[in-house]
């Protein structure tokens, strides 16, 4: 185990009915507020009423509302809320959504305080030294966003998508209401359920030695989400399963895997090059490109890939050899994944080799990318080849 420290700051807020707490928290911070959300949903499920209803019973209180954020935040879309920020001099952030209305947020609350371009930050050519105070309203478990200083945000123009990470963009607060995520659709539930269970790979297969309560801590996670997402999926307005899922995707990503460990996200990084060039689902990215990412590593490294299966999938640790194990694991994962909806190859969105040199261009952000096994330029090209 490495040595490590761990701060979180975020105060979570969990259970029914919640955003009645709202006005308390948010009158700790301040009261000219810019409201962040995306396509319109909630204010189809009344949540955009409740919350300015309790954002109204505060005195003096301004509301300004940046509506349309995209599934993919475009760095055209944070400059319109860093704008919005400046002409209306607003001290608060609100973020009403999933990961991508909350990332979109948090590179608002920075890029509102730095002089240059917003796209410095993303990028790591300028790093955060404060912020304007956000707090959320989860309506999608997914990302873990919520709870963490974490943002992806998408360059259109450049095609190029990049994620970056601050201590100053963790929320002050989140409220997470299961009920907020009645409205989401299977399909986008099943992306929500990837990417959790993803969030756990990438911390699971890490360069370190020694964490066994880390990789139990995730594990235990997996298991979870195992035997819920079904169930959440036979009735999507079912409280309890929503309730449960939403909690592992938090937890899945509130930096508490990482402690102690080198995590890898080489498929992160792979899966950020192929929708910042296409604009596909984060999550059916994910679930196209891990099993491949699973079987390439398990060619140098099978046992981490095993014990996985051997824990997580029941399977018989005497029965085979750590090569079987490793390819039962990873067509056990591909079977769960598809037995919900999940897609399987990139064809499915009509993605081709067309463009496969820059999607492999995109995804280097450094000579080597991932701990676990470090991937090439030409390992990365192997992987989408075979995910095509």
């Amino acid at each position: 185990m490495d040595n490590f420290q761990y701060v979180n700051p975020t105060k979570l807020i969990f259970g029914k009915d919640q955003v009645k707490s709202l006005g308390q928290e948010v009158q700790n911070y301040g009261k000219r507020i810019l409201l962040v959300y995306g396509g319109g949903s909630i204010k189809k499920n009344g949540l955009h009423v409740q919350v300015t209803d309790e954002l109204n019973k505060l005195s003096d209180v301004e509301i300004v509302e940046l509506s349309g954020v995209e599934p993919n935040p475009r760095l055209s879309t944070v400059n319109k809320g860093i704008q919005l920020i400046k002409e209306n001099q607003l001290d608060f952030i609100l973020a009403i959504g999933g990961g991508s209305v909350i990332d979109c947020a948090k590179a608002i609350s920075v890029g509102a305080l730095y002089e240059g371009d917003a796209w410095d930050i993303v990028t790591g050519k300028a790093t955060p030294t404060s912020s304007i105070p956000l707090g959320t309203i989860l309506t999608m478990a997914a990302t873990g966003t919520e709870m963490n200083g974490n943002s992806v945000i998408t360059n259109w123009e450049e095609k190029d998508k990049r994620g970056f990470s601050s201590i100053y963009t963790y929320p002050t607060f989140s409220i997470l209401d299961p009920q907020n995520t009645y409205s989401v659709p299977k399909d986008q539930t099943v992306y929500g359920i990837v990417d959790l269970m993803s969030h756990v790979f990438e911390q699971y297969f890490h360069a370190s030695d020694n964490a066994p309560l880390q990789e139990r801590f995730g594990e235990s996670i997996l298991k979870t989400t195992l035997e819920v997402a079904p169930k959440l999926l036979e009735d999507l307005q079912n409280y309890e399963n929503r309730e449960v899922i939403m909690l592992n995707a938090t937890f899945a990503l509130n930096k508490v895997l990482t402690m102690g460990v080198q995590t890898d996200w080489a498929t992160h990084m792979i899966e950020h090059a192929v929708s910042a060039v296409h604009d596909i689902p984060h999550g059916g990215g994910l679930a196209i490109l891990f099993p491949h990412w699973m079987e390439f590593v398990a060619e140098t490294k099978p046992e981490k890939v095993a014990q996985l299966g051997i824990r997580i999938f029941e399977l018989d640790s005497t029965n085979g050899s750590m090569d079987q194990l490793a390819k039962e694991t990873i067509s056990k994962l591909s079977a769960f994944w598809t037995s919900l909806g999940a897609p399987t190859k990139l064809s499915d969105y009509d993605i081709d080799n067309k463009e496969l040199d820059l999607m492999v261009e995109r995804a280097m952000v450094g000579e080597t990318i991932g701990s676990y096994v470090p991937l090439t330029k030409e390992d990365v090209r192997i992987i989408l080849e075979r995910a095509l």
